[in-house]
Parts: structure tokens; sequence; C-alpha cells
């Protein structure tokens, strides 16, 4: 068993952390600096289209695209492998509101991207995946509703009905990411075509729908743990109220919006593991500068038993997740997400979980500070922890999981 990386992950690794030393880290506090004298605070700052070009010219672009679905992922970015891409994620996920935009590799658009490219047609994907994949617009995924347990998508509760040659779409939907940047300028929502039909995972379909559509209506930003989550384009709540688009506007055929939606969501999942990974290591390395710079009661922290015990934890954990995770990314690679199934819930359920404890560790470690905005630890915690919740709360994981396993004994 090999845990070396490969040539070309390796020179894809070097290139990735010299460009977050030397742009994106320093970008940190100037796009804070920006945005507070921008217009609206939805408003893109100037800093973000330098990164973009920066890492288009360095070749960092589009990396998440893996080679899978029959699709070759060098079309449309590097061509690597989820084994290959896992370490150049894990990096990105060190600065989550800056990397990953700056390399055209952040949800929702990387999950709508893989969606469009493995179940759109012609058009679509020359319409909104060609620009997506240059980065010329932004995009959200439609789903998650406030009247019910969007966890259960059988529940969802968003009509989309055929009248004649169009779609007409109504419901209400929430925490709607990325729909607050003025960028954003398509959603794929995902309803019911069938609500009343005889198996209720084949009630839903997906269909793209332009933001400028009359009845689209962006109601108002929703906060997470009282941030804006300003970088990512917010996270909106947006009304569909009687609109109208072309029929040929439906992803695939009536009654597949399920089946897209969880063929949609295993990447996602993964991504945002790799990322998480780099956020503990962020915070393992602020928890580190902190305890051997802070002296209280006649030592340094570093010297405090209890410190020396959570970086030792945190050192212990982050290894622990990245093999699972790594081994997930092989397993999707090599028999598929279906075949990683139970890998895919496991690194959903166990990463978020213990990045959230590492990094509750690294705010207590520096005190007031660490629920500032002079330090990342306070908005990192808040992206971790609304992760036991995105793409599905632990709960439903662990039942699925569960199930698989009984499965095996009740035969």
């Amino acid at each position: 068993m090999d845990f070396a990386f490969d040539a070309r992950t390796e020179e894809l690794r070097e290139r990735l952390l010299a460009f977050m030393e030397g742009h994106v880290y320093p970008a940190e506090a100037l796009a804070a600096e920006q945005r507070a004298r921008l217009a609206s605070p939805w408003d893109t700052p100037a800093v973000f289209g330098e990164l973009k070009a920066e890492a288009r010219r360095q070749g960092l672009w589009n990396l998440f695209f893996v080679d899978q679905h029959g699709l070759p992922g060098a079309e449309h970015g590097a061509g690597l492998t989820n084994l290959q891409y896992a370490p150049l994620a894990e990096i990105t996920g060190r600065s989550p509101h800056l990397a990953p935009m700056a390399t055209n590799c952040a949800a929702p658009d990387t999950g709508n991207m893989e969606l469009l490219a493995q179940f759109g047609n012609e058009q679509q994907k020359k319409q909104w995946l060609e620009p997506l994949l240059a980065g010329e617009i932004r995009s959200a995924f439609a789903m998650t509703e406030p009247e019910v347990a969007s966890s259960d998508a059988t529940n969802i509760e968003t009509r989309i009905e055929r009248v004649g040659d169009e779609y007409v779409v109504t419901g209400r939907k929430w925490y709607i990411s990325g729909a607050m940047n003025p960028d954003c300028k398509v959603f794929i929502v995902m309803g019911k075509t069938d609500p009343r039909g005889a198996d209720p995972r084949r009630q839903q379909s997906m269909i793209l729908v332009p933001r400028d559509t009359p009845g689209v209506e962006v109601r108002r930003a929703m906060t997470v743990y009282g941030y804006a989550d300003h970088d990512h384009g917010g996270h909106a709540e947006v009304v569909f109220d009687g609109v109208r688009v072309p029929a040929a506007n439906l992803i695939g055929e009536e009654g597949t919006g399920f089946a897209i939606a969880q063929a949609r969501l295993g990447p996602g999942r993964i991504h945002h593991c790799m990322r998480l990974i780099g956020m503990a290591e962020r915070a393992v390395e602020l928890m580190c500068r902190r305890a051997v710079g802070r002296t209280a009661f006649g030592k340094e922290l570093a010297a405090q038993g209890v410190v020396q015990g959570w970086i030792a934890d945190a050192r212990v954990t982050i290894e622990q997740l990245r093999l699972l995770v790594l081994k997930t990314a092989w397993l999707m690679d090599t028999v598929g997400n279906r075949g990683a199934h139970t890998e895919i819930q496991a690194i959903k359920i166990a990463t978020p979980r213990a990045v959230v404890g590492i990094l509750d560790q690294a705010v207590q470690l520096h005190g007031a500070g660490g629920v500032s905005q002079d330090f990342p630890l306070a908005e990192l915690w808040a992206a971790a922890r609304t992760l036991r919740l995105a793409d599905g709360p632990d709960e439903v994981h662990q039942r699925s999981l569960a199930h698989r396993e009984l499965k095996r004994y009740r035969a």
C-alpha cells in the first residue's frame, strides 16, 4: 500500500501551496477591506477577479472536474481523479472563502457543473455550463424549503407544472447558497412534476430557471450563525411565483429529479470533507502559533498540559480523517459513487463533527480573539457546524448507514 502522492498530484500541490502563500492568504484581509467599501455587500471585491485571473494563468482552474461518469475531466478541467483532487481541495479548505472561488472550485457551482455535464442537453451545456466553467457567471441549487423537512426530498412541495410548451414553477425555497450574488444567473430548481405519483422518488424533476425570469424573487439573505457569508454569495430565501420557462429547460426527463440529486450530492459531500481537513489544519497551525507566543500563569500556553492534549488529539484526528477521505476518493475512482456509498456517508458523519471540535478548542485557546473578526476561527467554526446539516444532516446519514449494516444480518 503506497501512501505517497503521485507525480501529477505533487506538482499541483506545490503550485497550489505557492499560490496560497503568495496570493490567497494576503488577499484575505484585503477582500474584507474592499467589501466594506462596496455599494452593496453582495458585490464581488476586485481582488476576487485578480485571484481568478492568476489561478487561470497558473493552470489552477476547474481542478474539481474529475474523470467520471464517462466524461473526461480533461475536457473541462485538469483531468484529475478524485484521489488526486482530494489533497488539492484540502489545501483550498485552509481559506474556504477565497481559494475555492479563486480556482473555480466552489460550491454550489461545482455540483451544478457536474450535474449539467452529466444530465444536461447540448443547448443547456452551451448556455449555462460553458460560462460556469469559464467563471463568467455563478449559479444556485434550489432544493431546501422552509415548510417541510427537506432532508427527505420526497417532502418537497414546489410545483413544476407542464402548460403547453412551458413549465410553470411555483414554490418557496430558502438557504439557497450563492443566490445573493448578482453574478448568480441561473437556478437549478427541484420540484414535483407528479405530486400524486405512486413512487415517491419519481415525483420530482429539476429545471433551469434564469434569475431574470418574471416571478423570481430573491426575497432576503439568511444568516448562518449570524454570518452573512458574503464571499460565497450568501444564502437566500427565493420565491418562484408562477415562473414560466420553456419546456426545454427541464434537465433530463420528468421524474428523474431525485436520482439526479443523489448523483450530484456524492461528489459534493466528499469535496466538503476534503476542504474541512484543510480548515482543521489551519486551526492547528493557529493553535500552535498562539500556544508558543502567549504566556499565562507564569509559563507559555504550549507548556500547559491541556493545550498539549488538544494539539496532540487534533493531529491524531486529522490523520484519521484524511485516510478515510482518501480511501473514499479511491473507491469513487475504482468502483464508482454507488460502490463508495458507505464511505461517503461515513466521512460526511465523521468529518464535520470532528473538525467542529478542533475549531472549538482553537477558539478556546485564542480567548476573546477566537470569537473576533481578527482571526478566521469563528467563521470557520460556523461553516463547519453548518456542514453537519448541509447535504443532509448527520442523523440521515447515520440512519442510512445503519440500515446497510443491519441488512446483512437480517438476511
